[in-house]
């Protein structure tokens, strides 16, 4: 006669963990079993918007107590956040689409856990960042991840000279404001010929991809919408595509 074997132990939310969630990019599709089950299930759900981690939970069919902690009160909130893990609650942290921490609030909650000892348990799922290097084609054997970079030009172009001659693929976020001088600085800085790529509205309806030498994916840049988020590779000075 067979067992029945046993429950999956990582699906159930421990007392006094952190989990630090990965949510969809934008096809709901992309949420993993694993990810439903702790959203399911932990105390709390601290979010970077109740509102938009709000509709995200009830089209999964679930409801759970959730907790604002977004950049304008991330200090404060990680300190009461990881005194409820003490007491011995179990918390997960989303933001608002990808992975927690990487140009999204979660870090100051993951430190001050790790500071008091708290077990902190990634529950890996969709990013935008290594989604768009995958499917990129430019070199992934090291890469600088930047998050988004200054919103004055001076800076943006200043970081683009300090890492003109970088070895590895240089990878940022953008937004729909500023996607079109960005890349247009690029092509200034870097020159015409350098390789980049620039990823639309991954996973989303409009996805859109531009891959090759910057001048040419500036100029397809410019006779399409710019509404939407922006993922940025550049590629080593001596890559070809």
């Amino acid at each position: 006669m067979s067992e029945t074997p046993p429950a999956n132990a990582s699906l159930t939310p421990q007392p006094g963990h952190l989990y630090v969630v990965a949510t969809p990019i934008g096809n709901l599709a992309d949420m993993t079993e694993r990810a439903r089950a702790i959203l399911g299930s932990v105390d709390l759900v601290a979010c970077e918007d109740t509102r938009t981690t709000g509709f995200l939970l009830t089209r999964l069919g679930l409801r759970r107590e959730l907790i604002a902690y977004h950049e304008h009160n991330e200090t404060e909130a990680a300190e009461r956040l990881a005194a409820e893990l003490a007491a011995g609650k179990s918390v997960a942290v989303v933001s608002d689409a990808g992975t927690p921490a990487l140009s999204d609030p979660g870090f100051r909650l993951v430190r001050a856990c790790r500071r008091r000892g708290l077990p902190v348990i990634p529950v890996p799922g969709a990013s935008a960042l290594t989604a768009v290097l995958s499917a990129s084609g430019l070199p992934t054997n090291g890469f600088l991840f930047v998050g988004f970079l200054p919103a004055k030009s001076a800076a943006r172009v200043a970081f683009f000279e300090k890492y003109r001659a970088f070895d590895y693929t240089l990878a940022l976020y953008e937004s729909c404001h500023r996607i079109d001088k960005a890349v247009d600085e690029i092509v200034t800085t870097l020159g015409e010929s350098r390789v980049i790529c620039v990823a639309k509205e991954v996973t989303k309806l409009h996805e859109s991809w531009l891959v090759g030498p910057a001048v040419e994916v500036r100029d397809r840049l410019g006779k399409m919408s710019l509404k939407g988020e922006f993922v940025v590779l550049i590629a080593p000075v001596d890559f070809v595509l």
